[in-house]
């Protein structure tokens, strides 16, 4: 297969995505293509079995569990109380309310996994709440579109399920991989929301009236069910008692029995949950089925090994290869969505990937942070499209309000290329 065979099919998937149908659609019509016009295996029979072998994997079943989990928890009121706990104990803090963006971000995406539910969520509780007391709009909706990317990285996560079943990984380690650089990017953000209020001083509003620790600590119990849950979760992942799987449900039964004990589930309400679920996986399972048959008939006609060879001839050191991929998936970032991103381009890339000698745990940590800058990328920056639809912006406003959080990304992939032990050393351990 020659360079002008490639560009061909590579303008014409992208042509296809281009007129709007479906990914997975368009990953199977391209891989049909392929098949049929430079290979001499017979297709049907090759896209059924691909097909069916990447729908049937049993480690997917936790992404479905993990999608429902997150749509119970989107329609309770257990988020709503979740503002209320927070908010007392930042009074002392610069830039007071602006953490619970960040802080309510956190929590929600160590029990969602979905990006786009956690930005939705916390958005609609934190952004009438801060716009009443006087808090910036650009720093409001800001911190809140880069935040909500914390689903994507703060276990269990979507997309990290998706990677390591295309890597070949184990999902619990890397569950575990992206705890410290998700607890280290909070950080970052939260400290960058500190330098912003000590600049801008007549822009953060007054304090609240102090209140006592003992009326902060009954204020803090609005906390302790999506503490429970996540400890249930993870704990139970962490701890080895339960696969990714078996947590996923246990989460969907405790945010189902939460939300009966607050009075939030209602009949409609766990149709409306399931639905929406159900929609999200079949979504993402064309997807993967699409780019499953798309990496078989790829491999057939030799896709990965002129790529590979392409970027081996270049001699890249460890360092620019990453740099190279990282501009790549933030091009890439700008027309498809994370998920997409991943199952495209991992079985091209995982094979240079591991001749570079780079770890594939470290590596799938290296990608979901640049699919989340992805997500507050125009022209299809998933946070910045739920941002639209709660508070009416232009695109364009919302992408320079979520800028400086973009760069804070990329300052997190810095520091994890030079301290590899914040992803590698939970893995080391179990």
């Amino acid at each position: 297969m020659d360079i002008l065979t490639a560009a061909l099919l590579i303008a014409l998937l992208i042509a296809i995505l281009a007129s709007g149908l479906w990914i997975g659609l368009t990953l199977l019509g391209v891989a049909l293509f392929a098949m049929e016009a430079f290979s001499a295996r017979p297709a049907g029979d090759s896209m059924v079995l691909t097909i069916w072998g990447s729908t049937s994997n049993w480690t997917l079943t936790a992404l479905p569990l993990f999608l429902w989990m997150g749509e119970i928890l989107f329609r309770s009121r257990l988020t709503e109380d979740m503002f209320k706990g927070l908010a007392p104990w930042l009074n002392r803090v610069p830039g007071r309310l602006l953490h619970t963006n960040v802080l309510g971000c956190g929590i929600f995406a160590a029990v969602s996994g979905s990006s786009a539910a956690t930005c939705a969520t916390i958005g609609k509780i934190t952004l009438p709440e801060l716009k009443r007391r006087g808090y910036p709009d650009a720093i409001s909706m800001g911190s809140l579109a880069g935040a909500g990317t914390f689903g994507l990285l703060i276990p269990p996560s979507i997309i990290m399920i998706v990677y390591a079943v295309a890597a070949d990984v184990s999902i619990a380690k890397l569950f575990v991989a992206g705890v410290i650089p998700g607890l280290m990017l909070m950080a970052i953000f939260s400290t960058y929301l500190m330098l912003w209020a000590w600049r801008h001083p007549d822009q953060v509003p007054s304090a609240d009236v102090d209140m006592s620790l003992g009326d902060k600590l009954r204020a803090g119990r609005h906390l302790f069910p999506i503490s429970a849950l996540i400890v249930l979760v993870i704990g139970a992942i962490y701890s080895g008692l339960a696969t990714a799987t078996e947590s996923a449900a246990l989460g969907v039964a405790g945010s189902l029995l939460l939300s009966r004990i607050d009075g939030s589930l209602t009949w409609a309400r766990f149709v409306d949950g399931l639905y929406a679920a159900c929609r999200v996986y079949c979504m993402i399972g064309l997807i993967l089925a699409g780019a499953s048959f798309l990496t078989l008939a790829m491999g057939f006609i030799g896709l990965p090994r002129e790529v590979a060879q392409f970027i081996g001839g270049l001699h890249l050191s460890p360092g620019w290869l990453l740099l190279m991929l990282m501009l790549f998936f933030i091009l890439l970032g700008c027309f498809l969505d994370g998920i997409s991103m991943v199952v495209l381009t991992m079985a091209v890339l995982l094979p240079t990937v591991q001749a570079a000698g780079i770890d594939l745990i470290w590596f799938g940590i290296f990608v979901v942070l640049v699919v989340e800058m992805a997500q507050i990328t125009p022209p299809v920056g998933f946070n910045l499209f739920v941002l639209q639809g709660l508070t009416k912006r232009e695109l364009p406003e919302l992408a320079r309000m979520a800028m400086p959080f973009f760069l804070l990304l990329v300052f997190a992939v810095w520091l994890i290329y030079r301290f590899p032990l914040l992803v590698l050393y939970g893995p080391s351990v179990m």
